[in-house]
C-alpha cells in the first residue's frame, strides 16, 4: 500500500519553571559542551537552565576510499574541536559574559570509530575507521566460526558485526604493518574518538591522559558489561595481549578529575568533567533517567535507546545491551537496550550529493511534498548492510517499486520512510525484550526537524512522537553529566523541567491496519535486499 497523503497537525504543550534552584542564578552559570559527531563538530555553551547561549559548528571531510569503507582524519577532527571551542567562546564573551563563568566542560562523541596512535610520539598511525565502515564483513563471518563466539554477546552485550571497534582493530592488525610493529613494540595506544580528543585536549603525550568513559567503552566489545572491566576472555578471543596494547582506563561518565583539563587556548585550565557517547548523551538530554524512558535520535544514523535500569538486559531479538550512563559516586550504572540504524540522515545526503536531488538536505521536505505518497516505492537504505534488529551484513541499498510513474518526490518520501520503518522494527524488538510497549517516543536529531518525517514516524509506529523545541539534546546531555560533577545540579529532580517548554506532539493519523500494510511491504523489501555480497564481502555482481 502506498503512503497516504496528509499534512501534519502537531500539538504544542508547555512545561513549567525550573524547580528547586533559583532560575536567575542558574542563568549565570555556564557549561561548555563539545559535540563531536560523524560529519561535524560543535561546541555549545549552555546556561544552568539548559539554554544554549553560544555555539560554533564545522563539518569535516568524509573519506570513502572504497565501496563500504569510511574513514576520518583524527587530526582534522581535533582541529575542528579546537576551532569550535575558540569561536564559540569568542561569541560567548562578545555577548558580555566572562570565561570565568564557565564551570566545566563536557565531551560527547561519535562511538566505535577507531583511532590508533604511538605512545612515544603521540602521532596517529592510521586514519580512523568510522563506525559505519563495513570492510570487516569477511572477518565477521570468520570470527562467528571461532570457538567461543557464542559467548561474546552475553559478556559484552554486542553481537559480532562490522559495528564495534574490536572488528576494526582486527582489520588494522591484518592490513597494516605499522600497526603490527607498534603493537609488538608495546607502543600502540587504542581509543575511540572520545579517548583521542581527551588525549589531545590535555596536551598530548606530555600529560598522556588515556581514558574513556563507560558508555564509549561498552561499544568497543572489549568491556564486560556486567562488571565494567576489560574482559580477559574477550581479549583472548580477539588475540590481543593487554601487555602490548594500551587500552584506556574506564571512568564513569561524570567525574570532576579523571578527564583532565584543557591545556591551551581561551579555556586553558578548564576542567573536563563529563564524557559520554553521543547516543547516551541524547538519552540524558531527553531526561531519560528512569526505566522505561526512551529516545530516538535521527542523525547520520538513527539510534533508539530504552532505559532498562541498573541491570543489563541481553537482547534475544537483535538489539544491543549498552551502558546508558554512570554518574559516579554512590550511583550505580544505568543500562539501555539499543537499536542502531546505520543509515538515516546519510541517505538524505546520498540523494543530495550523489544523485543531485536538491542543494541542501532540508530541501527533501519540499521535494517529498510534490507528491501525495511514495508512489509504491520502497527504499531499503542498506549502504552499510542492515543493523538492528536485522543484522544482515550482505544487504545493499535497494530501491523497489520503480515504474514510469516514479518521480524524485516518491524516492524522497521512500528515503525518509526507510528510517521510520526500521524504527518500528526496533520498537517491536524492544517490546519483546522488555515486555513493555512504549506509549510515546521522544525524538531529536537533524531529521526530526522535518514535520513530515515525524508525522510519518507517528503513523508507522502508531504511537505519538514527542519533539522538543531545542533539539541539541546530545550536547545538552554532555553538559548535564559535566554539570553534575561540577555541582551545578545534585539530583535528577532538579532537571525535570529543562527543555520541556513548547514540545510538539505528532499523533498517528492513519489506521493501525493501514500502518501494518505499509510495514508488511517494507519487510518484504528487506528480505529481497539480502545476498548482494559474496563470502569475501565483495559485491556479488562484480566480475
Amino acid at each position: 500500500m502506498e503512503t497516504p497523503s496528509h499534512l501534519p497537525h502537531p500539538e504544542h504543550h508547555r512545561g513549567g519553571s525550573i524547580p528547586a534552584l533559583d532560575e536567575a542564578k542558574l542563568k549565570k552559570i555556564f557549561i561548555g559542551s563539545v559535540d563531536q559527531g560523524t560529519t561535524s563538530t560543535r561546541f555549545l555553551i549552555f546556561d544552568g537552565t539548559g539554554t544554549p547561549v553560544a555555539s560554533h559548528q564545522i563539518e569535516f571531510k568524509q573519506m570513502y576510499p572504497r565501496p563500504g569503507w569510511m574513514e576520518h582524519d583524527p587530526n582534522e577532527i581535533f582541529d575542528t574541536v579546537e576551532t569550535c571551542i575558540e569561536e564559540a567562546t569568542k561569541a560567548f564573551v562578545d555577548k558580555g559574559h566572562s570565561v570565568s563563568e564557565i564551570k566545566a566542560i563536557g565531551l560527547t562523541t561519535q562511538r566505535e570509530t577507531t583511532v590508533l596512535w604511538d605512545s612515544e610520539t603521540g602521532e596517529t598511525i592510521h586514519t580512523a575507521i568510522a563506525w559505519p565502515d563495513t570492510r570487516t564483513q569477511g572477518i565477521v563471518r570468520e570470527l562467528k566460526q571461532r570457538k567461543g563466539a557464542e559467548k561474546l554477546q552475553d559478556i559484552c552485550g554486542l553481537p559480532l558485526s562490522t559495528y564495534p571497534s574490536s572488528l576494526k582493530l582486527t582489520w588494522l592488525f591484518r592490513n597494516s604493518e605499522k600497526v603490527r610493529q607498534t603493537y609488538e613494540e608495546g607502543r600502540l595506544m587504542f581509543g575511540t574518538i572520545d579517548t583521542w580528543l581527551l588525549f589531545k585536549l590535555n596536551g598530548g603525550k606530555e600529560r598522556n591522559v588515556h581514558v574513556t568513559d563507560v558508555t564509549n567503552a561498552s561499544r568497543t566489545m572489549f568491556l564486560n558489561i556486567h562488571n565494567l572491566e576489560y574482559d580477559s576472555f574477550v581479549l583472548d578471543f580477539f588475540q590481543l595481549d593487554p601487555k602490548k596494547i594500551k587500552l584506556p582506563k574506564v571512568i564513569p561518565t561524570s567525574d570532576p578529575e579523571a578527564f583532565g583539563s584543557i591545556a591551551f587556548g581561551s579555556l586553558k585550565g578548564k576542567k573536563i568533567m563529563g564524557c559520554i557517547g553521543d547516543q547516551s548523551a541524547a538519552l540524558v538530554g531527553q531526561l531519560g533517567f528512569t526505566p522505561g524512558r526512551a529516545k530516538n535520535t535521527y542523525g547520520t544514523g538513527c539510534f533508539l535507546l530504552y532505559n532498562v535500569g541498573e541491570k543489563p538486559v541481553i537482547s534475544k531479538h537483535g538489539l544491543l545491551a549498552t551502558v546508558a550512563f554512570h554518574f559516579g559516586g554512590d550511583r550505580k550504572p544505568v543500562y539501555a537496550l539499543e537499536g542502531s540504524i546505520a543509515v538515516a540522515g546519510s541517505a538524505i545526503k546520498f540523494l543530495q550529493n550523489n544523485l543531485g536531488f536538491f542543494e541542501a538536505s532540508h530541501k527533501i521536505n519540499d521535494l517529498a511534498k510534490t507528491v501525495q505518497d511514495n508512489g509504491g516505492c520502497v527504499f531499503v537504505t542498506a549502504f552499510s548492510g542492515l543493523f538492528a534488529p536485522y543484522w544482515i551484513d550482505d544487504a545493499k541499498g535497494t530501491l523497489f517499486g520503480l515504474t514510469q510513474h516514479t518521480e524524485k518526490g516518491h524516492i524522497a518520501r521512500a528515503t525518509m520512510e526507510a528510517t521510520c520503518f526500521q524504527t518500528k522494527a526496533i520498537l517491536d524488538a524492544m517490546e519483546k525484550d522488555s515486555g513493555h510497549k512504549l506509549n510515546e517516543l521522544a525524538v531529536d536529531g537533524g531529521m526530526s526537524n522535518s514535520d513530515l518525517c515525524m508525522q510519518t514516524q507517528a503513523d508507522i509506529i502508531n504511537i505519538p512522537v514527542d519533539r522538543p523545541i531545542m533539539r541539541e539534546t546530545t550536547a545538552l546531555g554532555s553538559a548535564i553529566v559535566a554539570g553534575f560533577a561540577a555541582g551545578v545540579w545534585k539530583e535528577f529532580e532538579e532537571l525535570k523541567k529543562i527543555n520541556s517548554e513548547d514540545r510538539m506532539t505528532f499523533k498517528p493519523e492513519i489506521s493501525k491496519e493501514a500502518s501494518e500494510r505499509m510495514y508488511a511491504k517494507w519487510e518484504k523489501a528487506v528480505e529481497m535486499s539480502k545476498g548482494w555480497l559474496d563470502s569475501n564481502g565483495d559485491d556479488a555482481t562484480s566480475t
